[in-house]
């Protein structure tokens, strides 16, 4: 029972992962820019999600407000952070990513106050028995959003006009460009919905914890980097692989290896030990 109750767990933390580095994944497959301050959008998403919902009495509207409003501020990132500097080399990039972060996170604490917010009413706080496990409304919750999301976001990648056009111009702008593909609207379209699935990410650990506080996105930030490497930078189906396999490592880790490696650390363990021996990630095509 211990295994599949760890099991579960996981999944769960790993489905959170997930939806926080696709994100990371969409911006550097397209721009080959490490979108550091994606973390700060996944914690903005949490803080909307509460004051939404302790404004209306909705979690719905919270988090679908969240994710949309969260999804345009990335789109206003992209243009007046990135957009300028995409002929500069990637650190000049990178540099401005990690000061936007830093920025946003004492934005927070100056708005929102050091010691963070909760919710007047946390809802999804049941419990469900199924097979013995015990499961929170909001982790299941986090579960189905996470797998309602990825698996969205592949159908629209593969079927539709729009995500065609947006897996040729992550493959190859110059030409997609040529064959009348408007890039600058993929890539608008690349941070809304790797931002608002960030938002979702944000607004559920903020039930799940029923806290968000200014620094909630700098582990995540770290962990993200390390899951799009270990994926294949670029790849958006290792990028859920990887946040799977160390969601399900950390959960393991922490009873069985509690003693030596901290919660924590394990993703980067698991990292250094796969690039010894794949130094291209698990899925990389390269």
């Amino acid at each position: 029972m211990l295994f599949f109750d760890l099991l579960v767990q996981g999944l769960l933390q790993g489905g959170i992962y997930a939806l926080i580095a696709i994100g990371l994944t969409l911006v550097y497959g397209l721009l080959r820019i490490l979108h550091v301050a994606h973390a700060g959008l996944y914690t903005l998403g949490g803080y909307i999600a509460i004051l939404i919902t302790n404004a209306t009495g909705s979690f719905t509207l919270g988090i679908t407000v969240s994710m949309v409003s969260v999804g345009f501020m990335g789109m206003v990132i992209y243009r007046l952070i990135y957009q300028p500097i995409l002929e500069k080399p990637p650190f000049v990039a990178l540099i401005a990513s990690i000061g936007l972060f830093i920025a946003m996170e004492e934005i927070y604490r100056i708005v929102f106050g050091a010691y963070g917010i909760t919710f007047a009413d946390a809802p999804l706080q049941g419990t469900l028995n199924i097979a013995g496990i015990y499961l929170r409304h909001c982790e299941i919750g986090a579960l189905l959003l996470a797998a309602l999301l990825i698996t969205s976001l592949s159908l629209f990648t593969r079927y539709s006009r729009i995500g065609i056009a947006w897996r040729a111009t992550v493959t190859d702008p110059g030409m997609s460009q040529s064959f009348g593909v408007d890039v600058i609207k993929v890539r608008y379209l690349n941070f809304f919905i790797g931002s608002a699935m960030a938002a979702g990410a944000g607004s559920m650990v903020a039930v799940m914890n029923n806290l968000v506080e200014p620094t909630m996105g700098s582990v995540p930030s770290y962990k993200a980097l390390a899951i799009i490497v270990l994926g294949g930078l670029g790849n958006v189906r290792g990028t859920v692989i990887a946040a799977l396999i160390i969601g399900v490592a950390e959960a393991f880790g922490t009873i069985y290896l509690g003693n030596i490696l901290d919660r924590d650390s394990i993703a980067f363990a698991l990292l250094i030990l796969v690039l010894m021996v794949k130094p291209t990630g698990l899925f990389s095509k390269g």
